[in-house]
Formats: structure tokens, sequence, C-alpha cells
């Protein structure tokens, strides 16, 4: 599911919950609607983290996978 298009990517590794999901709302906030955010976290909370945020914010999370102990979520902007 990763091989999905994105527009943005954001490098969250080595921090912790609050951060990866502030940085990841900042730099949604510059994105357009529809463009496709790439984040790569490696806090263990990221993916119940990402799926409160997208839905609290009402943005797509398309997709959630774990490799090799890094996280990467790809969002669509509303």
């Amino acid at each position: 599911m990763n091989d999905l298009t994105f527009d943005v990517e954001l490098d969250v590794r080595r921090l912790a919950c609050p951060l990866p999901i502030l940085r990841a709302k900042k730099a949604l906030a510059f994105m357009s609607s529809g463009q496709v955010l790439k984040v790569v976290a490696t806090d263990k909370g990221s993916p119940k983290d990402f799926v409160d945020f997208c839905g609290k914010t009402g943005n797509d999370l398309l997709s959630s996978t774990e490799q090799g102990g890094e996280f990467i979520f790809l969002i669509r902007r509303r």
C-alpha cells in the first residue's frame, strides 16, 4: 500500500508524542485539499494517535504500516 504517491514527506523519527501529531498538523496546514502527507515515525503510540487525529480532523488516513520498527502513514488532507 505504500506505493501510493504523496506530495510531502515528514520525518518525525525519534520524536515522542505529541510531537509527531503536532508536526503533521503543521505540515497539513500548508498543504492543499486532496494532497497526501507521508509521515515516518518511530513512536510506538503513533498508530493509535494518527487514527485518533484523522478521526477528529476529518483528514483521511489512507494507510498505516510498520516496517522495521518505523511506522509509515499516508494522510490525505481534507
